[in-house]
Order: C-alpha cells, then sequence, then structure tokens
C-alpha cells in the first residue's frame, strides 16, 4: 500500500462556486485555484502511473494517484475515501481545489495562473511519485502547508542516520548483553 497517495477527481459538470454538502466541505479547508487551466491534467496523471477507477473503487485502492471521472457523488466518495496521508486534487468546471496532505487550508485562493503541467508536477512532488525528464511544470508552493517540505523531511532523515550512528560506535549493548551469566 502506498503510504502518500492523491486521488485526482474530474468534474466537468460541476463548479467550485456552485454549493452542496460535499462541496462545502471540500472549500472549508482546500486551497482554491480560480486561474487554473486543467485541460490535459488526466492525461498527465496518468502519465505519473495514476490508475483510473469507478468511484466505489476508491475506498480500497492502493495505488499512489487515483483518477476518478464523475459528479459530486464521486467527489463525496474521495472526501469519504481521504485519511492525513491522502491529497485530494477537484478539478472542477471553473478551476481547481488542492485538499489534504500539505495543503495549506488557510491558503484560500491563489490567484496565480496555473496549467495542467503546474498540477502535475505538484501532486507528483507531494505524493512523491517519479517525475519524468521532461517535465516543464512548476510547483504551486502559494497551495502548501510548507515550501520546503521535501528539505525537511531529508534533513529528518539525516538526523536520525547520525543518531543511529552514534549508537553503533558506542557499542551500545542492552542491559542484558553485559553479563554471561548462562
Amino acid at each position: 500500500m502506498a503510504e502518500k497517495k492523491a486521488i485526482l477527481v474530474v468534474l466537468p459538470s460541476v463548479a467550485l462556486s456552485s454549493s452542496s454538502e460535499a462541496l462545502d466541505k471540500l472549500k472549508k479547508k482546500a486551497a482554491l485555484l480560480t486561474n487554473a487551466d486543467t485541460a490535459g491534467l488526466e492525461d498527465l496523471a496518468l502519465a505519473l502511473g495514476g490508475k483510473k477507477v469507478e468511484t466505489a473503487a476508491l475506498e480500497g485502492a492502493e495505488d499512489a494517484l487515483l483518477v476518478v471521472q464523475g459528479d459530486e457523488a464521486a467527489l463525496a466518495a474521495a472526501l469519504e475515501a481521504a485519511d492525513r496521508r491522502t491529497l485530494v486534487v477537484v478539478a472542477a468546471a471553473d478551476g481547481l481545489a488542492f485538499y489534504g496532505l500539505a495543503v495549506d487550508s488557510k491558503a484560500g485562493t491563489v490567484a496565480r495562473a496555473v496549467n495542467a503541467q503546474d498540477l502535475a508536477v505538484t501532486i507528483a512532488t507531494i505524493v512523491d511519485l517519479p517525475i519524468s525528464a521532461d517535465c516543464t511544470g512548476a510547483i504551486i508552493y502559494q497551495a502548501m502547508k510548507n515550501p520546503n517540505l521535501k528539505l525537511d523531511e531529508i534533513k529528518k532523515l539525516k538526523e536520525a542516520l547520525v543518531r543511529m550512528e552514534s549508537v553503533i560506535q558506542r557499542d551500545n549493548r542492552e542491559p542484558w548483553d553485559k553479563h554471561d551469566c548462562a
């Protein structure tokens, strides 16, 4: 099972500016990109290794990137399937919303104009998907909680490695290893 995962919900007939229970829940804690050109985003997500699934298959899917196309019911299912390690990306008729993992819920509306390449590389960066050499997008840092997310993760790993090396160098043995009573 993927540690981090993303769900891309493509809603071509739904506007983010409309109101419903699922959309209202999304907009409370999402970063909204009203100047987002989402044309081709679904194809780019599939090229990143995404798997196209039906709404009913969202709950048990173990892939790192899931792509579902539908309506507000698909959005509600995606929000229900999401946990704290899930990024939900909603591509609607009038913009895009980032919700969940690494997203700054206080970002509100991001006015920056973005295209599908920017959105795809941002998803790949947050969810740790491999990026191809021909990638031309820019990460949308305005929607993220911490722009230095990857640097902080690397720093934590290096600190843990230093701690482990120091324990090995001290030949730190457990109390029961110090006596040969048996």
